[in-house]
């Protein structure tokens, strides 16, 4: 399974569209690969870099996503609305305690922004609360496939 984006490439800078100094609108994301038996798809976009990358102290979680339809093939720029979403398509709590996408906005220097997605051979459960916490528990035992997207973005005003 492959996850890209047009936005930014692997290892590369995430544009300030997609950061809190731009729209803060999530970036577009396309997968393939996707193996046969999957009944679901789930993503979590997070900073494993937080607060400062000389010294994590945490992960900090931008989006979270699961029951994504096994037959959507990505999404465009700018879905961060539940209306936005393909029809199904559930969305747990980043760590601002919302739902949706909050993108990039690291306090000091260049952070990593690690987006994963996952193939399931099940349709999860409603999760409360769903945070990734709750999501990576409910996953365990079903990932058929993974893949992983690495954009990266220190703040202009620092």
């Amino acid at each position: 399974m492959e996850l890209t984006s047009s936005a930014f490439a692997r290892n590369a800078d995430i544009p300030s569209l997609c950061t809190c100094e731009g729209r803060d609108q999530s970036p577009p994301l396309a997968w393939s690969g996707v193996p046969a038996g999957t009944k679901s798809l789930a993503l979590i976009v997070d900073d494993p870099d937080a607060p400062d990358p000389a010294a994590p102290r945490m992960t900090w979680v931008h989006w979270v996503l699961y029951n994504i339809p096994p037959d959507v093939p990505g999404f465009a720029a700018g879905k961060s609305r539940p209306s936005d979403l393909p029809p199904g398509t559930r969305e747990g709590l980043n760590d601002w305690k919302r739902a949706g996408y909050g993108g990039p906005c690291p306090p000091i220097g260049r952070h990593r922004y690690v987006h994963k997605l996952y193939a399931l051979d099940t349709l999860l459960p409603v999760l409360h609360p769903a945070t990734k916490a709750a999501l990576e528990k409910a996953m365990q035992g079903h990932v058929l496939a993974q893949a992983e997207l690495v954009g990266y973005y220190r703040k202009q005003k620092q």
